[in-house]
Order: C-alpha cells, then sequence, then structure tokens
C-alpha cells in the first residue's frame, strides 16, 4: 500500500513539472485591423481584374478557325457568309472588337459617328464592335437618335419619291424596285432606322466604305452587315452624330 503511494506522489509531481505552452494574446487597434481589410480587398481587386482581362485575351485568341478569324464569327454560321461567295460578292471585312468605357450606352446600341466613319456595336464587358463605314455625302449627312425598326435580308430596293425625282433631273431614270441580290445597292442585308427613310445596309461597292458617298444610309461591307444583322435586335436603340 505504501508502494502505490509512493508511485501516485511521483506520478503528480511528474506531471506538475511538465511546462505548460506558454499563450499570449496579441491585441489589434482599430487601424491596423482597417488597414488589414483593405489590403484583402485590394488583393481581391487585384485577382479580379486579372482573371478578367485573361478572360478577354482569351476570347480574342479563340476566333475559333482559320476562316472565322478572318471574316468573324456569324451567329446564323459559316452558310451566312458561304451565301456571298455563291453570289460572287465579296467577303472581306472591317470590323474589330475594341474596348469600350462608355457605359451610357447600353449593350446592344447602335453608335454612328460620320467624322469617323465608323458604327460601334456595344457589347458587355466593357467592349464593342467597331465597323467601317461609308456617310451620306455634302447636303444628306444627317443627325439623330431612334430604334432599328425592321430587318431585312437580301432586300428589295424601292428609291424613295424624291430620289426618283432628283435623279431624273439628271437624266438618269431609276426603277420603282430592284430586286434582291447581288445587283441590289443594299446588299446582303438591311436595318431600317425608324422615323426616317435611312437604312443601316450593305454594299457591293467597297470603295465607298470609309467615304461620304450615300444619301444618308449607312453602308458597311457585306460580310460586317451580316455580322451586325446577327446582333441587333428589333428595337435596338441607334444614335447618329455629326
Amino acid at each position: 500500500m505504501k508502494k502505490l503511494l509512493t508511485a501516485a506522489i511521483f506520478m503528480l509531481l511528474s506531471f506538475a513539472i511538465v511546462p505548460l505552452p506558454a499563450y499570449s494574446a496579441v491585441s489589434q487597434t482599430p487601424e491596423e485591423v482597417l488597414l488589414i481589410k483593405k489590403k484583402k480587398k485590394a488583393e481581391l481587386a487585384t485577382e479580379a481584374a486579372k482573371k478578367k482581362a485573361g478572360q478577354k485575351a482569351a476570347k480574342k485568341r479563340d476566333c475559333g478557325t482559320f476562316m472565322q478569324c478572318l471574316f468573324g464569327k456569324s451567329r446564323g454560321g459559316n452558310s451566312q457568309y458561304a451565301s456571298l461567295k455563291d453570289k460572287g460578292l465579296s467577303r472581306k471585312s472591317r470590323r474589330r472588337i475594341v474596348d469600350w468605357d462608355e457605359a451610357n450606352y447600353a449593350p446592344g446600341t447602335l453608335i454612328v459617328r460620320t467624322p469617323e466613319r465608323a458604327l460601334y456595336y456595344v457589347l458587355e464587358d466593357g467592349e464593342a464592335v467597331r465597323y467601317s463605314i461609308g456617310v451620306g455625302r455634302e447636303g444628306f449627312q444627317w443627325s439623330g437618335n431612334s430604334r432599328i425598326v425592321s430587318k431585312q435580308e437580301w432586300p428589295d430596293w424601292r428609291p424613295p419619291p424624291e430620289m426618283i425625282k432628283r435623279e431624273a433631273a439628271k437624266g438618269r431614270n431609276l426603277p420603282e424596285m430592284v430586286d434582291g441580290g447581288p445587283g441590289n445597292p443594299l446588299g446582303a442585308r438591311a436595318m431600317y432606322i425608324g422615323g426616317t427613310i435611312y437604312r443601316v445596309h450593305g454594299t457591293n461597292d467597297e470603295r465607298s466604305i470609309g467615304q461620304a458617298m450615300s444619301s444618308g444610309c449607312i453602308r458597311m461591307m457585306n460580310a460586317d452587315v451580316i455580322d451586325l444583322f446577327e446582333r441587333v435586335k428589333v428595337g435596338s436603340r441607334i444614335y447618329v452624330y455629326q
């Protein structure tokens, strides 16, 4: 019994002398806590910006097949562009994706900048598609805002009465209607601007792109007008600036 008591006392003394881990409470001031939060927020913002930049770069690199990279993708598929080749028309394009930081224009809006000879279609994520265009010649330029009220593929062309009269005075008789197709001055697609006689349309006269040669309509390369046609919805807002 005495031996057992001695052993118990020895074990208690052994536990008593084992050093315990030291804990120290480090207090932080409100200023230090705020600084840590700001640093963490900045790190998260930097990571998000890098991720977004990487996604944008990947999207621009991944344009698809060689022909899609050259002429651009169409939501209607390559058959849209094949129709141009079948009709003996050019499939050249003058469009590109650009950065866009004008937040007052909603995605899906069209902006025509006449002096720049450019039409912008606003995308999401701070980007836009920039198309080279032809605009109205001197005396036929205009400005304002409206909406796209209708869209047509391979549209028929009906010259307005004032144009027929004006051209007749020059000794040129215009037909009342020209069927849609390769010989039609409206090209592959047309988007009609509400409250006006004007359209955003294609053209078979590529030399007019970048020039002021039309009677007020906005001209585009056929491949580009097909691309825009697939993006634009009836009711989309359009702004024309001089």
